[in-house]
Formats: C-alpha cells, structure tokens, sequence
C-alpha cells in the first residue's frame, strides 16, 4: 500500500511540477476557517511542504474564526479560495449564490458536540441543550448547522438554544473549563485536548470516524474542501487544477508517513506546548483525512438532505446538489499520474 502511495506521491510530484511551469507564481489567497482545527491540516500542511510552490502558486494562506467567515471573505473578494466545510456550497445555492468544491481533503466531518466540564452531571443528552448556550466556532458556521440539525432531530426548536462563538481552538476550549457555554460543538484537536484534562467528559454526537458518521447521518458526510464562486474557478482553471494536484499530492503525504512525521511538519504554534496531547489528536483525525480526493455524489445529497431537514429554505430551493461540486479537476489528475482511485 505504501509502495504505491509512494509512487502515486511520485507522479503527482511530477504533475506538480508540470503545472507549476503554466500556472507559474499566480497568486492565490485561501481563506482558512480556523487554521488550527486537525480538520484543515492538509491546507496548512500543503504550505508546511511546499507543495503550493512546487504547483507554481504562491498562496497565501488568511486564519480566520470561522467557515462563515472564510466564506465572507471570499464573497467580498479579499480571498480567492475558501479551505472550508463543503456544507456551505449547498446552503448558499439556496441563495442563489453559486459555489463550488473541486478538491475534498475530509470523508468526514469530525463534529464533536460536548458539554462543558461543569455541567456533565446535569446535560445528559441533545434534548437537555434547551435553554442552554452552545458555543460553535462562528455563527453561521458548519458547527452551528450540525447543533441546528441535531436540535431538530431530537425535536427542540432550535431557535430554544443560544448559540455563541467561540472559534474553534484555545479560545474554545477556555469557553468550556472557564464555564461561558453550557455546551459545544467542536473539533479535534480541542476534543482531545479536554479529554485529557476531564477524563469524564460528556460527548453526545461525535462523527470523527465513519462509523460515528453514519449514526449521526445515515450515510457518507464530506466535511473540509478547498472551494470557490464557479466564476472564479472557470476563470482560473490552471489555478485550480494547480491547487487540487497540491492536494493531492499532500494527502498522499499523509497517507504515507507516519503521525509524528505529519507534527513534525506542522508550525510549532499549532501543536502547542503539549505535544502528546496534539500527536493523540492527531492519531484521532487521520481516517478523516480522504485518499481520493474526490466527491461521492451520495455523500453530497446526505448534505442536502441534512440541511433540508434545518432549513425550510434550503429543502424549497430545488437545490441540484450536483452544480455544488466538480471531480473534473481530480479526474485530471488522475490521468496523468495513472492513480485507479
């Protein structure tokens, strides 16, 4: 297996370097919606190898609180690529605004939703959230649509909960211990940097692996992407086939190395102080990370059927889920290296 991720690494090497000769130094700014959160590592980790460079992009990453707020940025035009949770190509297309995803770096979402520390004794299920205060990382974000959608399957109105940002990494986790929020919905590493400072914590939905995945949502859930407007990516392919072979070609790093070599990589100030905490962590996030790449066109209508559950809006949008997504750019890159996934 490693062999032939090896060599697949190899080609897409080659590709790379292939495509960095036409796309070569554009500029490219990815808005990241909390860059410390394991589930965007491979954004972070693509700078960290210099696999953006050897794509011929100078990219330049911009650490925000939040998906919602990646997604403004890129909206508003200051960015051109969001680093984000697929789930807002399908929520906005009920605006009317049109999104795309064209490389998929998580099969999984890696949603936690916990309870603070000092409340494990009395919140003991979703049903308990009513009234309470929920941190997610930003408002609007994907962490606020899965509380919202697991409010509503458990029967509470979601409009009965508080819903407070709090980001996604320390700033969370201090929300937690110093008792701001009832609850939270979060990702790892803060999960497990509160686990192992509260070994009885209380986790009511976890989806960091497929099988808590399919329990939560009955099926497959893309969660990180790299995305954009349809009009920026038509207008600049070469750009976006240059970043979609940098992904690939880190998530293949990722699959053949082991979890120290992937921290050792990583910036000093997002492993933090305690590395066994983050190297845990770590192990933890691994099988979210894709191997493909590429979209399951069954994964993305289980988005749209979890969003049309929350949203009255999204379930009367007539949404083609399949105008949200495209696999040509991966496709592409496939031909190239010869890769059968």
């Amino acid at each position: 297996m490693k062999n032939t991720i090896a060599r697949l690494a190899g080609a897409l090497l080659a590709l790379t370097l292939t495509t960095g000769l036409a796309a070569a130094q554009s500029k490219v700014t990815i808005a990241v919606g909390g860059g410390a959160c394991l589930c965007y590592l491979p954004t972070v980790l693509a700078k960290q190898l210099g696999e953006y460079e050897k794509a011929g992009l100078n990219v330049d990453l911009v650490d925000l609180k939040g998906g919602s707020d990646a997604l403004k940025a890129v909206l508003g035009g200051s960015a051109d690529v969001v680093s984000g949770y697929f789930d807002h190509c399908v929520n906005l297309a009920a605006k009317k605004q049109e999104l795309q995803a064209f490389v998929v770096y998580d099969r999984y979402p890696g949603l936690v939703l916990v309870v603070a520390p000092s409340h494990t004794a009395d919140i003991k299920s979703v049903k308990d959230l009513a009234g309470k205060k929920v941190g997610v990382s930003a408002p609007g974000s994907s962490t606020d649509f899965f509380l919202k959608y697991l409010l509503k399957k458990n029967g509470l109105d979601p409009a009965g909960t508080a819903v407070i940002g709090v980001g996604l990494g320390a700033t969370a986790v201090a929300a937690m211990e110093q008792g701001q929020i009832d609850a939270a919905v979060m990702l790892d590493p803060s999960v497990t940097v509160l686990q192992g400072s509260h070994k009885d914590l209380r986790i009511l939905s976890d989806t960091r692996t497929q099988k808590d995945t399919l329990e939560t949502f009955g099926g497959e859930y893309p969660g990180g992407a790299l995305y954009s407007t349809v009009a920026w990516i038509n207008s600049h392919e070469k750009e976006t086939q240059a970043l979609t072979n940098a992904m690939l070609a880190t998530i293949a790093w990722i699959h053949s190395h082991s979890p120290e070599e992937i921290m050792a990589k990583m910036p000093d100030e997002m492993v933090g102080k305690n590395k066994d905490l983050y190297l845990a962590a770590l192990k933890n996030t691994i099988p979210m990370f894709s191997e493909t790449g590429k979209m399951d066109p069954k994964g993305a209508d289980a988005v749209l059927a979890v969003f049309s559950v929350g949203s009255p809006e999204v379930a009367n949008a007539k949404i083609d889920v399949s105008k949200t997504f495209t696999n040509k750019f991966v496709d592409e890159a496939k031909k190239i290296t010869g890769s059968a996934k």
